[in-house]
């Protein structure tokens, strides 16, 4: 398991090391292979990343970096290329100070000390494929990026916060800012923090910048966006090397496609199914497959599977993570392993910045009420549309009132409208005592601090910025990343390359969703590329039939039962609602109220892990060493 941690300015108690140790072993596999660097103020490791010192004119340089940055001067390339990327930081940060985020790119999470100035810097990478925790300590900074190995440290501790399991509860799985551990939180997309003077300031070093109007020519955007595809599935495979996920939506089909270009050959593909009406898309890989001619590679999924996933899924993670695809994730990437396979490039990101997500063109529609004259709105037809029950009864006045009233509610509350939690009275769900520790409005104001966070003045834009950081960042990512370590495999995302997000940016907002039709610019741009099937498919995502397997398959429903059963002893939730969950289930929609019952069941299940680890003590102390990133 790849990460770094550490800390600057804020002490430890005891040995250096032996709080190194008790960090690593906080992470999945212990820590085994730990190095680490120390100097007066800082202590950094890194489990399979980099850490090093670099010379820093009359002082010392820690760096510590995960990922696979790439520097954007070729002054910068050339010395990573010479001395390696942790070298390279350290003469960024040398020569541009806390800009030299801005020559970075690709995903990464890095912590500098500059022992000269008494100061330190840790950061994320702009979209957040890779994760930083951190807790203020001391008049400085705990930092990893497990949440838990922050939590590790003697300064924070591991006491769970529990508006961090109700924001779990609401978002399935626990946003950022904030983490499932009390004073430990989470760097969100292009964000970082100075430490400075005994302070630390949180800020951003970057955001997407979006144009609400253009007057670029089309047609000269299109070639431009063609050749950028290319450049960035290239830089995802560098040596050609890797297979890809294929789902057979857009995505998935243009990194297959572009990879099968780039390789002038096939490529391999790995794709998912279930026996099971309505989330099978297996019709739509085969498509894609045979339209560039992939070697296909293919897997069903079974309710055996699933039970077997439960509990080494809810371990591969540092919080509970109550997103049910990421099973087919994982077994997607298990069959990719299997095959031999070191690489595979995932299509996450397009529909957050091309327009594709299906509530984009559904929220146009109620945003055109705004668009009513305010007298005819609340002068004539909502007093008209708030009649008496008997409209109930008639389907257009019914489908009327219904619009009004989820019109009403602005951006980006709407988005939450079935929402499990936004749906029923939250006292109604959890108990008074858990319900008096939080705050049941914090998930909405964390998201509207997002959507507003940004210049442009189109919903649809907002939308997508929201997405940036709750679809991708908070969920996707955090998926596929936790997945694909679990099975042993290396993933990339092309569409999320730093120059084809800023590309996307220059887009208008009706060239990404034009009238209600999604992703216009991109389809249009590809139509003589993708399959028609491809273009002409509605968005369906990775769902998993959990709700209608666990009502069909005995030994599915036991393993669900006996994890609500333990969590009722929690005291979070009302015994009524969880016994609720289960008769609505087994009474109405299983597949829908199968999703909360499997967010419930996978809360339970990292809770028991958290319980049963062993003790620090038993972590094995880290390799100290000056790794020696001298300067050409």
């Amino acid at each position: 398991m790849s990460a770094i941690f550490g800390w600057i300015d804020a002490r430890a108690p005891g040995s250096d090391v032996a709080t190194l140790a008790t960090m690593a072993a906080a992470h999945r596999g212990g820590g085994r292979g730990t190095r680490a660097v120390t100097t007066p103020g800082a202590a950094m490791a890194a489990i399979d990343g980099l850490v090093g010192t670099d010379c820093h004119r009359n002082g010392t340089l820690l760096v510590a970096l995960q990922g696979e940055a790439r520097f954007e001067t070729p002054e910068l390339a050339q010395h990573a290329r010479e001395f390696g990327a942790a070298a390279a930081v350290g003469r960024a940060y040398d020569a541009f100070g806390l800009d030299c985020l801005a020559r970075m790119h690709g995903a990464f999470a890095v912590a500098i000390f500059d022992g000269t100035r008494r100061r330190g810097l840790v950061a994320i990478d702009r979209m957040a494929i890779r994760s930083l925790a951190y807790a203020r300590a001391a008049g400085g900074i705990v930092f990893g990026t497990s949440a838990a190995a922050v939590a590790a440290h003697p300064q924070v501790g591991r006491r769970l916060d529990r508006q961090g399991v109700y924001n779990y509860l609401y978002c399935e799985n626990v946003p950022a800012p904030g983490t499932i551990f009390e004073s430990v939180a989470k760097l969100m997309p292009g964000q970082r923090a100075v430490v400075e003077d005994g302070a630390v300031r949180i800020d951003y070093y970057w955001q997407l910048q979006y144009c609400d109007r253009s007057s670029e020519r089309e047609e000269a955007l299109r070639g431009e966006f063609r050749g950028l595809l290319r450049e960035c599935v290239g830089r995802a495979a560098p040596d050609g090397d890797a297979g890809t996920f294929l789902s057979g939506g857009t995505d998935s089909s243009t990194v297959t496609g572009t990879l099968t270009e780039l390789r002038h050959g096939p490529a391999d593909t790995y794709s998912i199914g279930f026996e099971a009406e309505g989330y099978d898309e297996m019709q739509f890989a085969r498509i894609a497959s045979r339209h560039f001619g992939s070697r296909a590679h293919e897997y069903y999924v079974t309710p055996r599977d699933v039970a077997d996933a439960i509990g080494p899924i809810a371990g591969a993670y540092d919080e509970p993570f109550g997103n049910a695809s990421a099973v087919p994730t994982y077994y997607c990437a298990k069959l990719a392993r299997d095959d031999g396979r070191d690489l595979l490039l995932a299509g996450d990101g397009g529909d957050e910045i091309f327009g594709g997500n299906a509530r984009y063109a559904k929220q146009k529609v109620f945003e055109a009420w705004w668009r009513l004259p305010a007298l005819l709105r609340t002068g004539l037809l909502e007093p008209a549309l708030a009649g008496a029950g008997w409209m109930d009864r008639i389907a257009p006045l019914r489908k009327a009132r219904s619009y009004v009233q989820q019109a009403r509610i602005p951006l980006p509350d709407r988005l939450e409208t079935y929402n499990f939690l936004e749906r029923e009275a939250v006292a109604d769900i959890f108990e008074p005592g858990f319900l008096a520790a939080v705050d049941p409005h914090q998930p909405r104001d964390i998201a509207r601090e997002v959507f507003r966070r940004t210049t442009s003045a189109s919903p649809v834009n907002r939308m997508m910025h929201l997405d940036l950081k709750e679809t991708l960042a908070d969920n996707d990512l955090r998926k596929v990343n936790g997945m694909c370590e679990l099975a042993g495999i290396r993933v990339h995302y092309p569409l999320l390359d730093d120059e084809l997000v800023a590309f996307s940016g220059r887009l208008t907002p009706a060239q990404k969703v034009k009238g209600l039709r999604l992703r216009h610019f991109f389809k249009d741009s590809l139509k003589d590329f993708l399959p028609p099937e491809t273009i002409a498919k509605s968005k369906h995502g990775f769902g998993l039939p959990f709700g209608l397997w666990m009502e069909r398959d005995p030994a599915l429903r036991e393993v669900a039962m006996e994890s609500l059963r333990s969590f009722k002893q929690r005291g979070y939730m009302r015994d009524g609602y969880v016994d609720r969950l289960l008769h609505l289930h087994g009474a109405s929609h299983a597949g829908y109220y199968g999703v909360m019952i499997w967010i419930v069941m996978m809360l339970e299940r990292w809770l028991q892990l958290q319980e049963r680890q062993p003790a620090s003590e038993a972590a094995q102390p880290p390799a100290v060493a000056n790794i020696d990133c001298a300067r050409a």
